[in-house]
């Protein structure tokens, strides 16, 4: 079989990995994959978004199955484009997209099948919007509408913080297009968790529990980033919460978007926000979290082809997953000044010998090959990711790995999975 992943980052390296390892797996392609995507698949020179150049491929190469990491070219609707063309694909269409792709119908959405989340208000005017905030309590979130990379929600201590932030995304434009509509709502108080399924349209099967680390430095503090780190599972995710996120988000998020005729097939990730046993949703993506998804697959034991194969033939309902038992960690490492302005073409060292330690992958996210040498081509550049047989090991493994991989610049959180030893 010829499979075909769509992006370039750590999440897409991980994917690859997981998938190289089915005997269905005959040759992977990567577009446009990276420098350590290379090692396992073909990378082929087209950007994700660029949904025409990447339909043209996979006719010519007969691709067989086709993979979406990024939220950019589903948006675009490059489901739909393959569909029509009869190539099997797995991600939802376009329609079932805007799930992520609009966080004002994701709110909306939400309100419309009493799914809980957090109370809100939409504005298209910037003057209605500080008029609301003046009434409203501190704190608050201001997310930007469209898609900006994880990066187009501010949290907002006090009023003159919401004021710059509705600045920079209606006026300034800092998200482009997303800015034409915010979403400001309610801060919610509790412990996030990301919570990922893969649905065939009727049949939502949960994967392992995750929990990302957003904010670019330790302690949760700077700037909200793609992410620094994750881990899995996530202790609070109990079996209880587990069951109530099932009942009262993820299936009735699937039966609603049918019901909406926007049937929902891939990959529904739900941002959590947990409290006293009870989920609230923060946010949805129609993909793979990232880097949630590094952890996961690093204790995903089933075959992660004939999973995407029963999701797309609707059969997930005779489907079940087997897990390694040990969490997993993942350490983001970024280049110096990321989410702001970074520099690329350092050379990356070390990377022989942490690939060597056992229970480990180093999943490479904006690296360049050149001159025979690694060198970082992205903000978030590595994600190096350990399991190990408590959550403390695990910890241990992955900046065992950390501590050999050096940069000028290099950047990461001291603290990924320190909210793990606290409730495992």
């Amino acid at each position: 079989m010829k499979i075909l992943v769509i992006g370039g980052g750590g999440r897409e390296h991980a994917l690859v990995w997981k998938l190289a390892r089915s005997p269905k797996a005959e040759k992977i392609f990567c577009a446009p994959g990276n420098a350590g995507i290379a090692k396992l698949a073909e990378c082929v020179p087209v950007r994700a978004e660029d949904v025409e150049g990447i339909l043209a491929f996979a006719k010519k190469e007969s691709i067989d199955l086709t993979v979406v990491g990024p939220e950019v070219p589903l948006a675009k609707g490059i489901v739909d484009d393959f569909k029509r063309s009869g190539l099997r694909i797995f991600g939802p269409t376009g329609e079932a997209a805007v799930i992520e792709g609009s966080k004002v119908f994701a709110k909306e959405f939400c309100m419309r099948h009493g799914i809980p989340t957090a109370s809100s208000e939409t504005f298209t005017d910037i003057k209605e919007a500080r008029s609301y905030l003046l009434k409203h309590p501190m704190p608050v979130v201001v997310k930007a509408d469209g898609l900006a990379a994880g990066k187009g929600v501010v949290i907002c201590k006090d009023v003159t913080e919401a004021s710059a932030a509705l600045e920079e995304i209606m006026v300034e434009r800092a998200f482009g297009d997303a800015g034409s509509k915010v979403v400001i709502e309610e801060f919610l108080h509790g412990e996030e968790a990301s919570f990922i399924a893969i649905s065939d349209g009727r049949n939502v099967l949960p994967l392992a529990t995750s929990q990302d680390h957003k904010r670019v430095f330790d302690d949760d503090k700077g700037p909200n980033t793609g992410g620094m780190g994750a881990y899995s599972p996530a202790p609070v995710v109990t079996p209880e919460v587990h069951d109530s996120v099932m009942k009262e988000i993820m299936t009735p998020v699937v039966r609603g978007m049918a019901e909406e005729g926007r049937e929902f097939t891939g990959v529904l990730y739900a941002g959590l926000m947990i409290k006293d046993g009870r989920a609230k949703v923060l946010e949805f993506n129609c993909r793979f979290g990232d880097p949630e998804t590094q952890p996961i697959m690093m204790r995903l034991k089933t075959d992660l082809v004939d999973v995407i194969e029963a999701a797309i033939g609707k059969r997930l309902n005779s489907v079940r997953l087997e897990w390694d038992a040990r969490p997993a960690v993942c350490v983001v490492m970024a280049a110096g000044g990321y989410p702001g302005d970074y520099e690329k073409g350092s050379v990356i060292k070390g990377l022989a010998q942490a690939d060597e330690l056992p229970d480990t992958a180093v999943f490479h996210a904006g690296t360049a090959a050149k001159d025979g040498e690694y060198v970082t081509n992205g903000g978030r550049v590595l994600g190096v990711t350990a399991t190990g047989s408590g959550i403390s090991e695990a910890i241990n493994n992955a900046y065992s790995a950390v501590s050999m991989i050096t940069w000028e610049g290099a950047h990461y959180r001291h603290d990924i999975g320190r909210r793990a030893l606290k409730t495992g």
